[in-house]
């Protein structure tokens, strides 16, 4: 009986010593709130609100963490749609400029109103700040209204880096 009450101790114990998972860390809500915002990646777009048709663009980001110039982001890509066809849109790689400004280029081939979302990942976070472009004049009586994707966005991302972390954890 003895023998039997060590094994289903010493199984038990001997299993948590062999786990070789890593244990993934988490905020501390007791920090101090100035301490998690210093943490936060800000992206501000700097491509102008109204722009010309038919003639590059630049578009830019300037990045930054703990109002320091970000120089080593993982991605900066822009994501450039016309109003209401966002599945239309287009996937711009931004190369690193300095000064934690990251940019790119590209030309709106006709009149419209335009989105564009600046997808940064730098030090472990992802931000997406969204802008308003208009390019020439439009007819604003035939622009298409845009739904708001954040929510819908949001939960993507969130699948994305799920599928992520699973096919990372299968390489283990």
């Amino acid at each position: 009986m003895k023998k039997w009450l060590i094994t289903l101790l010493a199984v038990p114990l001997l299993l948590i010593g062999c786990n070789n998972t890593e244990q993934k860390s988490e905020i501390d809500t007791n920090e101090d709130p100035a301490d998690i915002a210093s943490l936060e990646v800000k992206v501000e777009i700097l491509t102008p609100d109204q722009v010309e048709v038919g003639k590059p663009v630049e578009l830019a980001a300037h990045v930054t963490q703990n109002n320091e110039n970000v120089e080593d982001a993982d991605a900066v890509q822009f994501e450039v749609w016309e109003s209401g066809l966002r599945e239309q849109g287009v996937m711009i790689d931004a190369e690193h400029a300095g000064d934690g400004v990251y940019k790119a280029e590209f030309t709106f081939n006709h009149d419209g109103v335009y989105y564009m979302y600046a997808h940064t990942t730098a030090r472990g976070l992802h931000v997406m700040p969204k802008k308003q472009i208009v390019a020439g004049n439009p007819d604003m009586s035939k622009v298409l209204p845009e739904k708001d994707t954040s929510k819908e966005d949001a939960e993507k991302m969130q699948l994305d880096n799920q599928e992520n972390t699973e096919s990372h954890d299968e390489t283990h």
